[in-house]
């Protein structure tokens, strides 16, 4: 299992330009007017003409970079729009341009990302556009691919861009007599109050935060593990989990404890969620707060900080992606593989690690459940058959721990980062199935057929794997320990009920 190259981590970089859909929307507006305008490209009054529209557009750019309408928000997009059609009425609508954003960002969505980039990366069928439209026009997340977000920005912002160009920069009057410096900037007073109450008084699912750092427990001066296996199948989705033949992963929970209702964070993004996960803050602390990083290294004190401060050491396999956070505490592994392939080569790899290196802790991501899902959608056979395809994997790599002698008094976490919802991308608003993932602990130190049904973050994580281990806790770890699951340490007033064990390694 080769790592992730230098090439393929800045392609991963660059990549997440177009994936993510802040900055995609700048790009694809720019992108699509400049090449709608190609027999103007030697002219240079047409790239003044079209730097006086950019500049002009910048405040509706900026106000579109900074807030998110996610879910139900994004509907209210389009007001803006039939405001400006009905404020400048008069103007000559190019409809060629706008009919040529359309074609580009559905070929890009459908056919080169959804076909063309996931075949090439993951062996996705050539034919896979005939479903990937459907994820398309269904897709609620905050990637480039969510189509009712996207397209009423960049329709909105191509109309102000063109307008702008054409009556201040080519002295165009036929656009619209009624485009004036006075009504845009009332545009844009409006547009920006109009955001401003919707993200107020709407935008109101966000996880609430915890206010103060860990202080549910003192620091553990004495390891209860001597080993921690944190095994996360990104992007598994609780109920998908529920309905798949997974009897190896369902045994650990029943006879170990499980969190019912543990919360992931916002926004739902991979590298966000890792980062929380094992700093034990949130992302306007740790600074990661989307796949595309824009300043490398999270701000803060991770879990692996922690376990150097007591001599012990961690090491985390996953994807490139997660290096722009994690930095050298990474062990990256290449995503450029047939996603078939993909778990078992993330397994293999890991058995090196733990025969070379033998980590005090260890977290394995596995990443076909998560890109099936991207690229096939969550609510098909294909997702609920890679769960199950972990669940084997898991299954041979527990045995081989403790085959070998490295599972003695070990301890295991078995997660996912985030749910996943349908469509393209399918997690980052915290949509149906994304909001809560399976979480559960078993082995060396954890109680044995418990649930607990209160309400937990993932930010936990971090601060009980600094418990179990013996460590500090992360600097600004903020997670409660998960103390009901740990022997002799649950608290007598949280509610909690036992579940009937199942057969172990059976």
């Amino acid at each position: 299992m080769k790592k992730a190259s230098g090439f393929e981590i800045v392609a991963a970089r660059c990549w997440n330009m177009l994936n993510e859909g802040k900055p995609f929307t700048p790009i694809f507006v720019m992108g699509a007017y400049a090449l709608y305008h190609m027999n103007q490209w030697g002219d240079p009054a047409f790239w003044a003409a079209f730097g006086i529209g950019l500049l002009v557009a910048l405040p509706i750019f900026v106000l579109y970079f900074v807030y998110d309408f996610p879910l139900f928000l994004r509907n209210y997009l389009w007001f803006p729009v039939i405001g400006a059609l009905v404020l400048w009425r008069d103007a000559t609508l190019d409809f060629g341009l706008y009919g040529t954003a359309l074609g580009l960002f559905f070929f890009f969505t459908i056919y080169f990302w959804g076909t063309f980039y996931y075949h090439l990366r993951i062996g996705t069928s050539w034919w896979n556009f005939k479903r990937f439209w459907k994820l398309v026009l269904k897709n609620s997340d905050s990637t480039s691919g969510n189509a009712q977000e996207q397209m009423p920005k960049f329709l909105l912002l191509l109309f102000i861009v063109d307008g702008a160009a054409r009556r201040w920069g080519m002295d165009e009057v036929l656009f619209s007599t009624d485009f004036t410096w006075s009504s845009y900037a009332w545009f844009v007073i409006g547009l920006v109050v109009y955001t401003l109450v919707l993200h107020r008084n709407l935008f109101d699912w966000k996880p609430k935060e915890i206010p103060t750092y860990t202080n549910n427990t003192a620091e553990s001066k004495v390891a209860s593990s001597e080993k921690v296996y944190v095994l996360v199948v990104d992007g598994m989705r609780k109920d998908r989990f529920e309905e798949a033949n997974a009897p190896f992963m369902k045994n650990m929970r029943a006879q170990g404890t499980e969190y019912t209702q543990m919360e992931t964070v916002y926004p739902a993004r991979t590298v966000v969620c890792f980062s929380s996960m094992f700093t034990g803050t949130y992302p306007r602390e740790h600074g990661i707060t989307s796949n595309m990083v824009w300043k490398l290294g999270i701000k803060v004190e991770s879990i692996f900080d922690s376990l150097r401060k007591v001599g012990k050491r961690g090491r985390l396999l996953g994807i490139a992606h997660l290096i722009d956070s994690m930095g050298d505490d990474v062990e990256s592994v290449t995503a450029v593989m047939h996603n078939d392939k993909a778990d078992r080569n993330i397994m293999e790899r890991a058995k090196l690690i733990v025969s070379e290196q033998n980590p005090d802790l260890l977290i394995v991501q596995f990443i076909a459940t998560d890109q099936t899902g991207h690229s096939r959608g969550a609510l098909f056979d294909e997702y609920r058959e890679k769960i199950e395809e972990a669940d084997q994997l898991i299954t041979e790599f527990v045995g081989w721990l403790q085959a070998g002698g490295y599972g003695d008094n070990a301890t295991y976490i078995v997660c996912a980062d985030h749910g996943q919802a349908d469509g393209i991308g399918g997690h980052g608003h915290l949509d149906e199935g994304e909001r809560y993932v399976p979480f559960f602990m078993y082995g060396t130190g954890i109680r044995s057929g418990i649930k607990v049904d209160e309400k937990h973050s993932l930010v936990s994580v971090a601060p009980t794997l600094a418990y179990l281990l013996g460590a500090p806790f992360p600097s600004h770890s903020r997670g409660p320990v998960l103390l009901e699951g740990i022997e002799g340490k649950q608290p007598a007033e949280l509610s909690m009920k036992a579940v009937e064990g199942a057969s172990w390694m059976k």
